[in-house]
């Protein structure tokens, strides 16, 4: 190529890139205000929400400003839903199976029973039909929500006394929320839904004689050892534990593509970014917690993972007659799962299951 012809296709380059960047650069600043179900710095939830709010500043470089407030510093952690739908805020992190008053099938866009991990959530959400379907049921609140944070597999919670049958479970007040909540209220358990911040007060006072949360990481900063030895591994109610990122549909409508698209990455980063900061801690705080505070780790017997499954399959019954569109998001969830379930089983788990037993893990 002449140098002349070069130039030329450089200047006419240099003018191509130089559309494409103006409209960015042309913006105005745009205001997000996010509230979020967890306290301010608390680690693992609190931080990866913040971490979110920063990143969506810091990669649109201070054209969305984002301006965030914990729990309870705007409005209280269950209050956000609403703050955000009323358009008082624009934005909320938290988990959306806390809306399940609202509509049951709020609950398969965190966690549901028996259902996906984070990676087969992550699958449904981006890649097959939950993002469509997400969306479908936001509009009837007036609310986009993006995938924006996952827990990874839950602890099966926090008791004052062993479980070892179902009967064990009878009569006991537990803090669990969503439909895992429904499955341990079928098994004779006095459920209830706090927020994170008044767990700990509860548990030990005796107002509630065992809890979930979430895993060693965010548990062992809950303090929740204080009022509870028996700590149950992997339990059926949250095999996932997706957060949201839940904005007011006017205020989505009016952002440009660019800033759709900002967003859009800023919470795919932090969905990756949560599950993978767990999975770094969890042993680490789980080692502390038997080690420092004299934590027993227990697992559900099998009869109490039947008497779960058996109430789990009356609570999706119950959900999916609820209405026509909880009765198709079940429905496509339970698809997906057993599509992507069937390979995680032959694939995935086979190679797990066999290097922890070839290491001793």
């Amino acid at each position: 190529m002449e140098r002349r012809q070069f130039l030329k296709g450089a200047a006419l380059g240099g003018v191509a890139a130089s559309a494409l960047a103006a409209p960015a650069i042309a913006q105005e600043r745009k205001e997000i205000i996010i509230v979020s179900t967890w306290g301010r710095d608390f680690p693992g939830l609190g931080t990866s929400a913040q971490r979110l709010s920063e990143r969506i500043t810091q990669l649109s470089e201070g054209r969305l400003v984002t301006q965030y407030f914990a729990a309870g510093e705007r409005v209280g952690a269950f209050d956000v839903f609403d703050e955000v739908a009323s358009g008082n805020a624009q934005a909320y992190i938290g988990a959306d199976y806390y809306w399940v008053g609202k509509h049951p099938a709020w609950a398969y866009f965190t966690s549901v029973p028996f259902g996906m991990t984070n990676t087969e959530w992550s699958a449904w959400i981006k890649f097959k039909n939950g993002q469509a379907l997400w969306d479908e049921l936001g509009a009837e609140f007036g609310l986009k929500c993006l995938p924006a944070g996952a827990t990874g597999t839950q602890a099966g919670g926090w008791f004052n006394k062993l479980i070892e049958t179902p009967d064990d479970l009878r009569g006991l007040k537990m803090r669990i929320p969503g439909l895992g909540g429904s499955v341990m209220s079928k098994l004779g358990v006095s459920t209830v839904s706090l927020p994170g911040g008044q767990i700990y007060e509860n548990l030990v006072s005796g107002a509630i004689e065992a809890t979930e949360w979430v895993g060693p990481y965010n548990d062992y900063f809950m303090k929740l050892y204080e009022a509870a030895k028996y700590y149950y591994t992997g339990g059926m109610h949250e095999p996932g534990g997706g957060l949201s990122f839940g904005m007011n549909a006017g205020f989505w409508g009016g952002l440009t593509d660019w800033e759709k698209a900002l967003i859009t990455a800023a919470c795919y980063e932090e969905l990756a970014n949560q599950a993978e900061e767990a999975i770094a801690n969890n042993g680490v705080y789980l080692n502390r917690l038997v080690n420092d505070h004299g934590v027993q780790v227990e697992s559900f017997s099998d009869e109490v993972w039947d008497a779960f499954g058996e109430a789990s399959e009356e609570v999706f019954e119950e959900t999916a007659d609820h209405s026509p569109l909880a009765k198709k998001i079940n429905d496509d969830f339970q698809a997906a799962l057993r599509e992507e379930g069937r390979f995680m089983k032959n694939f995935e788990m086979t190679f797990v299951n066999q290097r922890n037993r070839v290491l001793g893990l």
